[in-house]
């Protein structure tokens, strides 16, 4: 057998068991009627669909939600700005993954002038308090930021171009993704440094390796929860590739630049 079909392999049994802790996890929501918050950010082609994907595979189409909304519309321009994510948030036995959230307003909508300044500063000093109030209420919160290299990006953008089955997946903001990188980069390290908190930390996800991020989301999560019946071998991350945010990581380039 060769070494890419023995790591696929590898990959998919590695997958099987680690989604089978996922379904033990989601017998002990339903059980205990918890609520899950799980949110993913990232540049674009970090790979939130397939972590997603990855996560929701064999769960229960009934308690498992994926939240990934277009566009606000004219009305909720007007409205509170968290008001329609507040419609969105998991209830009792039920998990919520969010593909990109409220944080788009610290990010995407940051860099590409969709909110005013003001609107921008309302939202870096109101995210975290928001968030201790779901907290409070019982909501479990899990904050992941999918982290991609440059060169990666520039080939996963490209492979979206080319691939018929991923056309879906373009978008206008993916046409200058590149171009604002810089942007982009200093807009997520303001919102790490505003927003990352005890009750609700940031965890950074390296991505470059798509299979092996996935895994290793997956292992995170479960070392989070509490869940009596998990396999405590099977929720070891590699604290390479899945990490609490720290200024450090700045610094020394961890995060990528």
């Amino acid at each position: 057998m060769s070494e890419k079909k023995m790591q696929k392999k590898a990959y998919k049994a590695s997958l099987e068991r680690l989604q089978l802790e996922l379904v033990k996890l989601q017998r002990h929501l339903i059980k205990n009627d918890l609520q899950i918050l799980i949110i993913f950010e990232g540049r674009d082609a970090a790979g939130k669909d397939g972590v997603i994907k990855r996560i929701t595979e064999h769960l229960s189409p009934r308690e498992t939600r994926v939240v990934a909304l277009g566009k606000p519309s004219d009305k909720e321009l007007r409205s509170w700005y968290f008001e329609r994510y507040v419609a969105q948030l998991p209830t009792s036995q039920e998990m919520v993954l969010m593909n990109r959230s409220w944080y788009n307003r610290a990010g995407v909508e940051r860099v590409m002038g969709y909110c005013t300044e003001s609107e921008y500063q309302t939202f870096m000093s109101s995210v975290v308090p928001f968030e201790r109030l779901l907290i409070g209420s019982g909501i479990q919160v899990y904050k992941y930021y999918l982290d991609i290299s440059k060169d990666e990006q520039k080939s996963r953008l490209r492979d979206r171009r080319i691939d018929p089955l991923k056309q879906w997946k373009i978008s206008p903001v993916d046409e200058v993704a590149i171009k604002h990188w810089d942007d982009y980069s200093e807009a997520r390290n303001a919102m790490f440094r505003r927003t990352h908190s005890d009750l609700a930390p940031w965890y950074v996800v390296i991505t470059d390796d798509k299979k092996t991020a996935r895994i290793n989301v997956i292992r995170h999560l479960m070392s989070l929860v509490d869940c009596p019946d998990k396999d405590k071998h099977a929720e070891q991350p590699d604290a390479k590739i899945v990490f609490p945010f720290d200024e450090k990581l700045l610094e020394n380039k961890i995060i990528a630049p």
